[in-house]
């Protein structure tokens, strides 16, 4: 049988324990390209049992032929190769053949076909064969080699191939192709045997579990030696495994290189333009000339306007360049609906971020928070205020009772940076709560904000209530309110329901599949597509989005304080058990479980369209699951059996997790349905909760008045001085402009959000193009139709919906319609399209 030992040619030095993976640390990595190499077997004991290793066919037939003395056959293999761009553009070669070309052009590399079976002295059975140039496509970019083994008839199914390069720089080999029927789907980088003699592995195209081919187990961790020179670091001080870093195998690096672009030329463009980094818009038309005008810039360089055609514009004289938004979807269909009071809350909905809206359950609201640091912990929407409120339809305690009553709570999250952020100059922070009121017609009312600050320098805590006011100054402090409450909510979505329950948390996950899973491991192709690119794309945020002095510090409300507010709310508030969709409306009262329910669950809000269109895509991704998993683990034993799996989940939860590694709500991994619950969650995570909150950023946020990502200025009755209060009641406009963003604020949020939100020419969306692995399986290629046809359908469904009129959180005049769960989109900014994995 084949036996394995792991792939050196990747450095494994920096594989430490990630205790909060979010908060930037860098001393940590993992290579999707950990496979295993064969080793000669130290023992010619003859074995008792020929156990043949599952693959994807490929029983040699022998042919007789005079010239041979012993009975062969002729497999005849086809080799595609990537580019090597970094290596062309070293070259000045790119389109062509890089380097040595008399090298490539002769016999580059050698390849070793590996058989299942072993010969009668217990060695492993292996024929050689030298790949020979064919040509190259420009088409596709691809080269094309071509080599011939000569099999013996008695060689058995080949299992696996071992590849030695001898060209002088690593190569991403795509796929090898054997003429019958095997086939090797590789998307790796070889390293050269100049830099790592050994050879590397690749296994044929079928997943087996370690119980069906009684693999040796590995330890990941005690790898030996290392070979540094077989890989090159980036230029990003943050190490990305090779076969991490797409850059140089995905088109869809565009992304990568529009968002380096804005980070490292657009955006010091902006700082160095609008150098006044306190001024503010003086009047609401000068926001409208980003989207009419523009910016006039200084020409940049590196082909940014070629990059960057949505954002960056050249001027008619070629001597200046604008940098011009394009208007967002929401302010193109209706300019004024930022500013009304049912859009305010809709978008708690069917918004940017609406999976943070919880329901109402104990009254009186009570802070958690020490009393004695932060003052009284009562809330000070009281029961008369509520209902003053909703006089007329209920009493509070009815509205409890019938789950009426739900709420935005940034309160005690916010409280505790309230002074510090205070401290910074230009900036101000709340706790918040927001309170609304579900009507008869299935929309939500606001009926009060409270903003609290705690006691500081000598005077005691300070808390006012805001309502929706029929005179004009209330009717001003409350949309002053409003924009305090958007700043509380833009921060946390980009902090947490963004960065952190997607991008961070992923990380563990994929570098556990990584050490534990081996290539063949059916349980790390059904990740795969999943786990792609985001340890690339995490670097490049922890560079220049989430670093000290980032973005992220210079734009949101906690400032400098964001990402220790970000590990706050993963210590107070992430659970892997509530990640699932279901399981996170029901940890917010948002839904029941109901076995009735089309999807297991009972909405509390029936037209909440991120939970109604993501139960889709969830169902779709757990059916799916259950498929595969039951089709690879047809025994309930065999799960908790497989100690590659209980490797990955024990690090998961022990190592990637370390701080939570005690906590009683880690699901145990021991049955079937243990599996496909995990399983569906790190998938629903990394492909439907991350389209929901990411790909409608510039629709929603592109207009920063609908989500400002700070509040600049402490509301006007808050200990105001007479010239301060007589300024608001003079003109409360310009308090409303003053407390927005900056005008280089906004406009590095805006850039930011235009490139986040757009899709690569070559995404890969859920259901989508299905795997190599799974195609050479005829069971799982007819499950993943069958998944592929469910979400094809979600299109019409989606659509149908959203010209419902009796649906008024997705349908009515000028809204923008709910499709960020619609699974397929064109390139670009879409506002809708779910891809497979987190890579933007």
């Amino acid at each position: 049988m084949l036996k394995p030992q792991l792939n050196q040619s990747h450095s494994v030095y920096n594989l430490l324990p990630l205790h909060k993976p979010f908060t930037g640390a860098t001393n940590h990595s993992a290579s999707s390209a950990y496979s295993r190499i064969l080793r000669q077997p130290t023992s010619t004991k003859k074995s008792n049992a020929t156990r043949a290793r599952s693959t994807s066919g490929g029983i040699i037939k022998a042919i007789s032929t005079p010239l041979i003395t012993k009975a062969t056959t002729i497999v005849k293999s086809v080799i595609t190769i990537q580019p090597n761009i970094s290596a062309a553009l070293a070259d000045g070669s790119v389109g062509a053949i890089p380097g040595d070309i008399s090298n490539l052009l002769g016999q580059p590399f050698m390849l070793e076909i590996v058989s299942n079976d072993l010969d009668s002295n217990g060695n492993q059975k292996t024929v050689k064969g030298y790949a020979r140039y064919v040509g190259l496509d420009f088409n596709i970019r691809l080269y094309t080699y071509k080599c011939d083994f000569d099999v013996p008839e008695d060689f058995g199914e080949i299992g696996a191939v071992l590849v030695e390069n001898r060209y002088s720089r690593k190569m991403f080999f795509k796929s090898i192709v054997l003429n019958n029927g095997v086939t090797f789907t590789c998307e790796s980088w070889v390293h050269s045997k100049y830099d790592n003699p050994e050879n590397r592995i690749f296994f044929a195209n079928k997943a087996s579990t370690p119980s069906s081919i009684m693999l040796p187990r590995v330890d990941f961790h005690d790898c030996g030696p290392t070979y540094p020179l077989t890989e090159t670091r980036t230029t990003s001080e943050f190490y990305v495994p090779i076969d991490e870093d797409f850059s140089q195998i995905k088109e869809a690096a565009f992304a990568a290189r529009n968002l380096f672009a804005v980070l490292h030329s657009v955006i010091p463009t902006l700082d160095a333009v609008l150098s006044d980094k306190d001024k503010g818009f003086p009047l609401f038309t000068s926001i409208d000339l980003l989207y009419n005008q523009g910016v006039n810039v200084p020409p940049p360089g590196n082909g940014i306007i070629d990059a960057l055609p949505r954002l960056v514009k050249r001027a008619i004289d070629t001597a200046k360049t604008v940098i011009q938004f394009e208007t967002p979807e929401a302010m193109d269909r209706d300019t004024f609906s930022w500013f009304r009071d049912e859009e305010f809350c809709r978008q708690m909905l069917a918004g940017l971020n609406p999976c943070t809206i919880q329901l109402v359950t104990d009254w009186p609201l009570v802070s958690k928070l020490d009393s004695q640091v932060y003052g009284p912990p009562e809330s000070a929407i009281t029961k008369e205020i509520v209902e003053e409120e909703i006089r007329g339809f209920m009493t509070l305690e009815e509205a409890l009772a019938q789950k009426k009553l739900f709420m935005l709570d940034y309160h005690d999250l916010l409280l505790p940076y309230v002074n510090k952020v205070r401290e910074i100059e230009g900036t101000t922070l709340y706790g918040s709560r927001t309170l609304m009121f579900l009507t008869p017609a299935g929309t939500l009312r606001p009926l009060a904000i409270e903003l609290t600050r705690p006691p500081s320098d000598g005077k005691p805590q300070w808390k006012h209530v805001y309502t929706p006011a029929w005179d004009a100054t209330g009717a001003w402090l409350w949309k002053l309110a409003k924009a305090h409450v958007l700043s509380h909510d833009s921060a946390y979505h980009q902090l947490v329901s963004h960065w952190l329950r997607s991008h961070c948390v992923t990380e563990p996950y994929i570098i556990a599949t990584n050490r534990h899973l081996s290539q063949m491991h059916p349980i790390q192709q059904l990740l795969k597509p999943h786990l792609r690119y985001t340890m690339q794309i995490n670097a490049l945020g922890r560079k220049s989005l989430i670093n000290a002095g980032g973005v992220m510090e210079s734009v949101f409300a906690p400032e400098k304080y964001s990402l220790q507010l970000c590990s706050d709310a993963y210590d107070q508030l992430w659970r892997f058990d509530h990640e699932a969709l279901p399981a996170d409306l029901i940890s917010r009262g948002l839904a029941v479980e109901d076995q009735n329910a089309p999807h297991g669950v009972k909405l509390a809000i029936v037209d909440y369209p991120f939970a109604n269109d993501g139960l889709l895509i969830w169902d779709a991704i757990k059916q799916w699951a259950t498929t595969y998993i039951n089709h690879y683990y047809p025994l309930e034993n065999l799960v908790e059996t497989d100690e590659e799996l209980q490797a990955w989940w024990n690090e998961i939860r022990t190592v990637g997790h370390a701080d939570k590694k005690d906590e009683p709500w880690w699901p145990q991994l021991k049955t079937k349905e243990d599996l496909i619950q995990i399983v569906s969650t790190i998938m629903w995570m990394t492909s439907g909760h991350h389209a929901a909150v990411n790909f409608g950023q510039y629709d929603f946020g592109g207009f920063f008045p609908n989500r400002p990502s700070t509040a600049r200025t402490k509301m006007p009755n808050e200990d105001p001085t007479d010239e301060e209060w007589q300024s608001f009641m003079k003109r409360p406009e310009d308090a409303l402009l003053k407390c927005f963003p900056s005008q280089i604020q906004a406009t590095k949020v805006m850039s930011i959000m235009d490139v986040l939100s757009s899709h690569s020419p070559d995404e890969e969306y859920i259901g989508g193009k299905i795997e190599s692995a799974w195609e050479a399986d005829p069971t799982i290629k007819a499950a993943f139709e069958e998944f592929h046809g469910r979400l094809n359908e979600l299109e019409g469904i989606i659509d149908s919906r959203n010209n419902d009129p009796n649906l008024k959180n997705r349908s009515g005049a000028g809204l923008v319609p709910y499709q960020l769960f619609k699974p397929y989109s064109e390139k670009g900014v879409t506002g809708r399209g779910v891809p497979n994995s987190i890579s933007i």
